[in-house]
């Protein structure tokens, strides 16, 4: 919704409607005054001297006079079509502008989608991919990243708003790992299927024996993003300077195995004071919802002001996915703010009219 209201500087205007009124003013004043050549020849004529000619004379024809009476409409013409060009050109400096109060947080959101590519949740991870490939068709302005982890993390694609870019990565994604469900499925896999979907794993199983670090996982997804410190004595969105929202979503089962880095609850402080809202994602069977793992990762995620789902009730990771963008969505609503913006609209065409007024006219004044 958009509304006219102001302009940013309305003494401009001000001061030029007080200059314009002065010069019309001037110029009335000045036209109104007795012509010296009438009164010497009606002296002369008094004194009875020889006759004076002078413009009343050369006036008193009826042709001259009409064409008297024209030009002076013309100059009266000229001189309003120029106020009116100069009241409309003090109106633009002054600045029309309005207030649009148009949600513009949609178009100011970085998302990192941060998936746990070890074996268990790997089923999972495609179908989050597959979800983020339809919901992005409808972004507009938000930038969207992909890392995954396991043991160490790789980064699929930065934060971007290259929809295109997102597409082809998403899609590859997604394409191999369409057969990823189970040991059956990746047993049937043929040799290039199997090594398209290594392929895309390398780099994140770098530690040996070691694997699902969640903490050192989210790590790396923050780091993706400009309003991240690990500094732990930083204050909390003392680095957001970017003016835009930052969101993790942290697909992951929870369960590792191996010390890490960084504990989950350590990555989520850090996240936190940085300003970065993670959400979370259960990504394992059903029958592990209950799970300590589970509950504990629940906890920590809404502990720190994020959304944490499962599967639990029939609901799919499709629809997961999608309750976590329409959750943010309406957060993002909720922080609309109002903008005052430039809104010359119809003054500039008003201009052009009145200065090829102002040019056609000045025109027949010099015939």
């Amino acid at each position: 919704m958009t509304v006219w209201n102001t302009f940013r500087w309305p003494w401009v205007l001000v001061a030029g409607a007080v200059i314009v009124v002065l010069v019309l003013l001037l110029l009335a004043r000045y036209a109104s005054r007795p012509r010296d050549g009438k009164a010497v020849a009606e002296s002369v004529r008094d004194e009875g001297s020889a006759p004076v000619w002078n413009l009343d004379h050369d006036l008193g024809t009826e042709y001259v006079s009409d064409q008297w009476r024209r030009w002076k409409r013309l100059n009266r013409t000229a001189a309003a079509l120029l106020a009116c060009l100069a009241l409309v050109a003090f109106t633009l400096v002054a600045r029309p502008s309005r207030i649009d109060s148009e949600s513009s947080e949609a178009s100011t959101r970085d998302i990192i989608l941060c998936l746990d590519v070890s074996g268990s949740t790997l089923p999972y991870d495609r179908e989050v991919i597959a979800t983020y490939l339809d919901l992005v068709s409808h972004f507009q302005g938000e930038r969207i990243g992909l890392s995954i982890f396991n043991s160490t993390s790789r980064t699929v694609f930065p934060l971007t708003d290259d929809y295109d870019l997102v597409k082809e990565q998403l899609t590859y994604a997604n394409d191999i790992l369409k057969d990823v469900v189970n040991q059956d499925s990746i047993d049937k896999m043929s040799d290039k299927q199997y090594q398209q979907v290594s392929d895309w794993l390398e780099g994140t199983q770098n530690r040996k024996n070691v694997t699902s670090l969640i903490g050192d996982g989210l790590i790396s997804c923050a780091a993706m993003l400009p309003e991240f410190s690990a500094d732990d004595d930083a204050s909390s969105g003392s680095s957001n300077s970017t003016n835009r929202d930052a969101s993790i979503v942290l697909a992951t089962d929870n369960v590792l195995s191996g010390t890490p880095t960084y504990t989950l609850s350590k990555a989520l402080d850090l996240t936190s004071k940085s300003s970065i809202v993670v959400d979370g994602l259960f990504s394992g069977p059903v029958e592990s919802d209950g799970d300590d793992t589970t509950t504990d990762m629940k906890r920590q995620i809404e502990s720190h002001g994020g959304i944490f789902l499962t599967q639990g009730g029939g609901s799919s990771v499709d629809a997961l996915v999608r309750t976590i963008e329409e959750q943010r969505d309406k957060d993002s609503e909720r922080k609309t703010q109002s903008n005052l913006v430039d809104a010359p609209q119809f003054w500039v065409p008003a201009a052009v009219v009145l200065f090829l007024g102002f040019t056609v006219v000045a025109e027949r004044l010099r015939r």
